[in-house]
């Protein structure tokens, strides 16, 4: 039986590795792409690559750095303050990188061609709807119409782009990798990029709130939490 091909992207947080994971459960031959945009949570490609290897997946990382000083006026990229709370809120607006998963997706999408992939994956989510335009269902529609396109006639002429979290929330992804087998604790959200999750920013707040709702115990060592225990 010929093996499926996918390029998936991950970051090393919860929702791209319980995509690997998903897709290493569904028999594809895995490829994981991570991307160094000058991000300050960096650490989080260590992550990806833990969840590479744990997989027996092919593993690169991908320097946009230069790229990445282009595109300012992030938190996740300047030294702006990492604003706390929830995604909902307003202030999240300052923790978009311009253009980023169209940029990932790109060059993700050269990979796949040259491969013969016949998928990239990338695990936006309806969590993610709120703040970041590129997250949301008419972009992936619309992205996987243009490179259509874009590659028409060469690599594996079923090439699509294939994100299935787009219309799951957190939680709910919570409860599939919780059925795969995620060691959660091997992957990192923090947008602050300390020693442990500050528990305090959008993404640590909407990974708490995603164990809570899933019912799934959180492995993760947050700030306050390890401040309480030593006291």
């Amino acid at each position: 039986m010929e093996s499926k091909g996918v390029v998936a992207i991950v970051s090393g947080g919860m929702d791209s590795v319980t995509l690997a994971h998903l897709m290493a459960s569904e028999g594809y031959d895995l490829s994981i792409l991570a991307f160094d945009y000058g991000q300050r949570h960096k650490k989080e490609l260590g992550y990806a690559e833990r969840c590479a290897k744990r997989l027996g997946a092919g593993f690169e990382v991908v320097d946009l750095s230069g790229v990445g000083r282009l595109l300012s006026g992030s938190a996740l990229t300047d030294d702006i303050d990492v604003p706390h709370g929830h995604y909902a809120e307003e202030t999240m607006a300052v923790t978009v990188v311009p253009n980023r998963n169209a940029i990932m997706l790109s060059v993700a999408y050269g990979a796949a061609v040259a491969r013969g992939a016949e998928a990239v994956a990338a695990a936006v989510h309806a969590g993610d709807h709120y703040v970041y335009p590129d997250c949301r269902p008419a972009f992936v529609e619309a992205f996987d119409r243009m490179e259509r396109l874009a590659v028409e006639g060469f690599g594996n002429e079923k090439l699509r782009l294939h994100a299935p979290f787009v219309h799951k929330t957190k939680a709910e992804i919570v409860e599939i990798g919780s059925e795969l087998g995620v060691p959660y604790e091997e992957t990192w959200s923090c947008y602050e990029g300390g020693e442990v999750h500050c528990g305090l920013c959008g993404t640590c707040n909407e990974r708490k709130e995603a164990f809570e709702l899933a019912g799934v115990p959180d492995p993760t060592a947050y700030r306050g939490r390890q401040a309480a225990a030593k006291g």
